[in-house]
């Protein structure tokens, strides 16, 4: 790695192509195919102060996106990378994201066909403190809205193509809701950045593995956490209109971690606030981070 110049404030060092420098002054060709194609993967995971939360099974998901889409990793330290990044981020005992950017590259033309062989991969690293954790949204919980899965069918490659996702985001902050849901053929799936867990008669159901849902990191580690508390989890498709019955919803991402949802569509998620199996869970997953 080479070192760019100096960072002002505010201004973090990046990792971008083997260089560290200014995010200012990181810049990638405009043939980019990740720019004209969308045709890259990617990868966030969190730092709890200072400390990265499961960094090997966000880089092995990483490996598993690069290898659906026949793009090959580069060789990177990332243990080492992260560890640079860190110190010359001041991001020692704070909170944080790491988010990896991979594309196919930046050939001199524009054709739908990959590259020709040799043509260097794009690789982003970018460090971002998180801002100040905001308690009142676990307390009070937070509502969604839902809204017809139209993505494509391998939402378990996490690919930079996320147009579908922004659209429906944008429509919940437009309703004043924290997120949407996607339904398809009547299945409730996943968020827009959140997987969706449903308690129905005390048991936990949440949507399976597969190319319908990007299997979080954090849906795994609550999965871990609900069954070491002694909770029934279930893998299963849950209908949309079972949600009309549920005693609680919750989402589970990187920074939502454990969020109850209390309004779903403007009408009340149980009693319309959080339950119990959420705050339990939140607390079971809190304990998983500090035992990491």
């Amino acid at each position: 790695m080479s070192a760019g110049g100096p960072v002002s404030a505010g201004d973090p060092t990046i990792y971008l192509n083997g260089r560290l420098l200014p995010l200012s002054e990181a810049t990638i060709p405009v043939t980019d195919r990740g720019l004209l194609f969308g045709d890259g993967i990617y990868e966030v995971y969190r730092l709890y102060r200072g400390q990265p939360f499961r960094m090997k099974e966000h880089l092995e998901r990483l490996g598993r996106s690069a290898r659906a889409v026949r793009l090959a990793l580069p060789e990177v330290d990332w243990t080492a990378l992260h560890a640079e990044l860190v110190q010359r981020n001041g991001l020692e005992g704070a909170d944080a994201t790491m988010y990896i950017q991979v594309t196919r590259g930046a050939p001199r033309t524009r054709t739908h066909a990959f590259p020709e062989p040799g043509t260097p991969p794009t690789v982003f690293v970018l460090p971002r403190r998180l801002p100040p954790p905001r308690p009142e949204l676990h307390e009070r919980g937070v509502a969604v809205i839902t809204r017809p899965d139209v993505r494509w069918g391998r939402c378990d490659i996490k690919s930079v193509n996320l147009l579908a996702n922004v659209l429906a985001n944008q429509e919940a902050v437009e309703a004043g809701a924290w997120e949407t849901v996607f339904v398809r053929d009547g299945v409730v799936t996943e968020g827009t950045h959140t997987n969706v867990f449903v308690v129905l008669g005390g048991e936990i159901v949440t949507h399976p593995e597969g190319p319908r849902i990007l299997s979080g990191v954090t849906r795994t580690g609550v999965i871990e956490a609900a069954r070491g508390e002694g909770l029934s989890v279930r893998e299963a498709p849950v209908l949309r209109v079972a949600l009309e019955h549920a005693s609680e919803v919750f989402l589970t991402g990187t920074t939502a971690e454990v969020l109850p949802v209390v309004r779903l569509d403007d009408r009340p998620v149980g009693d319309g606030r959080p339950g119990p199996v959420a705050a339990r869970l939140l607390r079971a997953f809190a304990r998983l981070v500090a035992a990491a």
